[in-house]
């Protein structure tokens, strides 16, 4: 029978929901050699490899993802037949395929295991790095960040001496993220540098551009340069918009956190309502909408709410969520700064009521922030109050505390070294 006719069989029964017949011709077509085939060798080759591809979109529809990695095992010798670019191609659409299907995160990895190591022993160094890249990636999606990190870190020693510039370029970027998951901002700032200047040196797609853009601000933030961070987000976005990229979203939403943590939420509303942020409203950009209104009002309460209104939006994010506590931390000085503003004097319990927090947590805070210069008073702990000063210079028995408490430091300075010495 012709392979044309066969294909076209299988293609109706998949059309009319007969999936066990299409299934059975796909993998007859597959199955069988060449010598059952009147077509020339090439012919037969193509008609395989759409019936795999056809074979596939099945399994991802019914979502067997079991039955895609048994495939793939099926497929290796129709592999040795077609050129090795080809088979990396397939290889690729395979592993895409499967992470089209929900909760497969470890199927994804025992396939790119699987895989990693047949190209290890047909000597396919340029497929087994790529999917050595996509085994890191996977790692990383499931929080395995220290496997992930060892995965990279061999890599980029091998690619580096390839010289192979995008997929470099991919794996710094990687190694960006894993980084900065890790915490560890003094390394996810040198992966970036290096993906900048590899960046540099090729020519980069504008959705691979607006990534490293992206994490340029997201770096940035971590190292509190806010005003930087904005300018990076704002590049990411242009570049995102103009693809018509779901990630312009957490760009644009980056860019109001970065406006609120610079004190500019006033700026939120204005930069929500111009022409070009109109078509991404949402849930997000209610979300950042209504911190920036708990912090322009200083209202921890506002604050709260909209963590529990927006969980995924807020909580769930990453990059949001590192900076939750420092917002928190100011909204909370912001509130007991609103609280005393009136008073000469004012009972701690009296906050602590007001502000709806632990009497001790309002405490410790308002003794940081009097040491932090935030705050002038001193906490009369006999009385349980707090006592502010309204004129900016301090009585003088402060300032004759402070000058003893430095010469007693000098003094014990002194009889340290001295102590040193003797001994």
């Amino acid at each position: 029978m012709q392979l044309s006719t066969l294909l076209e069989q299988a293609d109706e029964k998949r059309a009319t929901n007969s999936y066990q017949e299409a299934e059975r011709i796909y993998l007859e077509l597959l199955n069988n050699s060449e010598r059952d085939f009147s077509e020339e060798q090439e012919s037969i080759l193509k008609y395989k490899e759409q019936a795999a591809l056809a074979l596939l979109d099945l399994y991802v529809d019914q979502q067997q993802a079991e039955k895609i990695v048994e495939l793939t095992r099926k497929l290796r010798p129709f592999f040795g037949q077609v050129a090795k670019a080809k088979t990396a191609k397939l290889i690729r659409v395979v592993l895409d395929r499967v992470a089209l299907i929900p909760k497969t995160e470890q199927i994804q990895i025992d396939l790119c295991l699987e895989t990693i190591e047949w190209c290890r022993q047909e000597k396919r160094t340029f497929l087994r790095q790529r999917v050595q890249a996509k085994l890191s990636a996977l790692y990383f999606q499931t929080q395995r960040y220290l496997e992930s990190l060892a995965v990279l870190t061999e890599l980029l020693k091998e690619v580096k001496k390839l010289d192979d510039k995008s997929l470099l370029l991919e794996i710094q970027l990687l190694e960006c993220r894993v980084q900065l998951a890790l915490r560890n901002i003094p390394k996810a700032r040198g992966a970036l540098t290096s993906a900048r200047t590899t960046a540099n040196a090729i020519y980069v797609p504008p959705g691979l551009q607006g990534e490293v853009d992206l994490l340029a601000g997201i770096v940035s933030a971590e190292e509190h340069d806010y005003k930087t961070a904005y300018s990076y987000f704002y590049e990411s976005f242009e570049g995102f918009s103009n693809l018509g990229d779901e990630r312009a979203v957490s760009s644009f939403k980056y860019m109001l956190l970065c406006k609120i943590m610079t004190k500019q939420a006033e700026d939120v509303a204005g930069l929500i309502s111009t022409k070009f942020a109109l078509r991404y409203n949402g849930k997000a950009v209610d979300a950042m909408l209504a911190i920036s209104r708990a912090h322009q009002n200083r209202s921890l309460a506002q604050f709260q709410q909209a963590l529990k209104d927006y969980p995924e939006e807020l909580t769930n994010d990453v990059v949001i969520h590192s900076h939750l506590s420092e917002l928190y931390d100011t909204l909370l000085q912001q509130n007991i700064l609103r609280i005393v503003e009136p008073f000469s004097r004012v009972e701690i319990t009296h906050i602590a009521e007001l502000i709806g927090l632990p009497m001790e947590t309002v405490e410790s805070k308002i003794s940081q922030m009097i040491l932090d210069g935030q705050l002038k008073g001193t906490l009369d702990q006999g009385a349980n109050c707090l006592i502010t000063f309204t004129e900016d210079h301090f009585p003088k028995t402060y300032y004759h505390s402070l000058q003893t408490m430095k010469e007693m430091s000098h003094v014990v300075d002194i009889l340290f070294e001295n102590a040193s010495l003797l001994s």
